[in-house]
């Protein structure tokens, strides 16, 4: 029997002890930066001409690392490298599949503060949030391992006395691992190991903006014994290597965490067979979100309050679960907008490798501009009540922003702005509040603040979405305990760290042997 884990503990950087050992790893982390990293194919280390230069958010003009970048002729040999190692990869037991797992997990445990401080440098985050970032890591990690152990038990089936039948799970082949930028550690992580616990081998090419840190995942993935050739690292454009990769005839799926448009375009791209492609691809896809809180006019509103910041401002918003429209019922909305404002400007914002701010700088002048952008749209659309106002001078900061009386159907309700931005809208009663929660183009996380029982048993039925909490937040999902994925233009609603993740890098095979 496989032991159950229980998730990684969070850091209580109120505690002197804690802080001080983040500040040394801050400062630690800060002379390692604007090193070269190489591209790993195949175990081996190639640095070519054409870098990534990773830089602080927070301070735009300090390099976290030169990476090396792929071309397409690198990107093939990846590939083959990647189908020549999984002939014999595929091979291999899940119990020394699960332990390399295992021991990375534990390497960056012992690590956890410095790789906190990677992540507060290279993806601007609070310290809180860098390291809810890096435990869910090594919940992926360890909660994977554990799965794929169950799973190569196999699922019983009838057999007859003339027959013996079994029943077994294979992995699917090579596959491309599109991570992204706001979890840079977690869901980069999640995402490449579990199709290697499965058995497959694995090009993982992280997010642009953040690939040091998957480098650094790389290194701990070596030293606990992972084979060169299993997983290969080749950070690169997306039009150049990505497109490529993903209508590759030799590549047999694509995991990918990131925009609806970018999402789409994969998911359409990979369904094309190609000449000599010998299956259809797998595609596992996360998209994105426009989430909302419902907040009930029988509820605790300090909760829901308390519940709604958290979870719109919380890594400034950059989460594809983050909260941003909430719905409250019209006799509570003025006491709920009001108390929201309140807890919001006691926010402070600024460059979390200094100081443990609540919010840091948003990801990269694309995402500043983007986000302004929506504020500017949000002015036209509804009422600013706090915030508004943004500096890119330094860092790329935005402070958190509140928009009150906007329509249902407005921009700032409808499209995802990825960003410290609430939309808040009033409903008559609890039916119109899950209609207007339920009227956009995703359906990812939501949250319902009640003590309304019967409230309760219809949001079960009719809030479309795939992370449905109630009397908290919408965000902060966890590893095996909320299994993380949504429905319609949210992706493939594919349930990360869930029960059932490991068998999108699986392919069943039925052994029937007469006797």
């Amino acid at each position: 029997m496989v032991q159950p884990y229980r998730h990684e503990p969070f850091t209580d950087f109120t505690v002197e002890e804690n802080k001080k050992a983040m500040e040394e790893a801050l400062k630690q982390v800060k002379q390692e930066l604007g090193q070269e990293y190489p591209l790993i194919i195949g175990g081996e280390r190639i640095y070519t001409d054409k870098k990534i230069v990773s830089t602080n958010p927070a301070k735009k003009d300090e390099v976290v690392g030169h990476v090396s970048k792929a071309d397409k002729e690198l990107a093939e040999k990846a590939l083959n490298v990647a189908n020549e190692t999984f002939e014999w990869w595929r091979k291999s037991t899940a119990e020394m599949r699960a332990d390399i797992l295992f021991r990375a997990a534990a390497i960056v445990r012992r690590r956890k503060h410095e790789f906190n401080a990677w992540i507060i440098h290279e993806g601007g985050k609070p310290w809180k949030e860098a390291d809810a970032d890096i435990a869910e890591g090594i919940d992926f990690l360890e909660y994977y391992g554990r799965q794929m152990l169950e799973i190569d038990q196999g699922k019983e089936i009838n057999s007859r006395p003339v027959e013996n039948n079994r029943f077994t799970y294979i992995p699917l082949g090579t596959g491309l691992v599109v991570s992204p930028w706001n979890f840079l550690f977690a869901i980069m992580c999640g995402t490449a190991v579990s199709p290697l616990v499965t058995g497959n081998t694995v090009l993982l090419k992280p997010a642009s903006a953040t690939p040091v840190i998957a480098y650094k995942l790389m290194e701990v993935l070596e030293e606990a014994g992972m084979p060169s050739g299993v997983m290969n690292y080749i950070p690169g454009s997306g039009s150049e290597i990505g497109d490529y990769l993903v209508e590759h005839p030799k590549l047999r799926f694509v995991s990918f965490t990131g925009s609806r448009d970018v999402g789409t375009g994969i998911f359409e791209k990979a369904a094309k067979v190609q000449p000599g492609q010998k299956w259809l691809k797998r595609v596992v896809a996360e998209m994105g979100g426009k989430d909302t809180i419902i907040v009930d006019n029988d509820s605790d509103l300090e909760l829901a309050a308390e519940s709604v910041m958290n979870s719109a401002f919380g890594f400034q918003g950059q989460k594809c679960s983050a909260c941003s429209r909430v719905v409250a019922h019209e006799d509570v909305y003025d006491d709920l907008l009001e108390r929201v404002k309140e807890l919001t400007e006691e926010i402070d914002v600024g460059n979390t490798t200094e100081k443990n701010y609540f919010m840091g700088p948003v990801a990269d002048q694309g995402a500043y501009d983007k986000i302004t952008g929506y504020i500017e749209t949000g002015k036209k659309e509804g009422k600013l009540v706090s915030g508004g106002k943004g500096d890119d001078s330094k860092g790329y900061f935005i402070d958190p922003t509140i928009f009150a009386d906007v329509d249902p159907e407005a921009t700032i309700m409808q499209e995802e702005i990825f960003g410290p931005v609430v939309a808040f809208t009033k409903a008559k009663d609890f039916n119109e509040a899950i209609e207007i929660a339920n009227n956009t183009d995703y359906g990812l996380t939501g949250a319902v603040i009640t003590n309304n029982r019967n409230h309760i048993e219809i949001a079960k039925e009719d809030f479309h979405v795939g992370n449905l909490y109630f009397n908290r937040g919408c965000t902060a999902a966890i590893v095996g305990y909320h299994p993380f994925g949504g429905f319609n233009m949210s992706g493939t609603d594919s349930k990360a760290g869930g029960p059932d993740y490991l068998y999108n890098f699986l392919q069943g095979k039925t052994l029937s042997e007469m006797l």
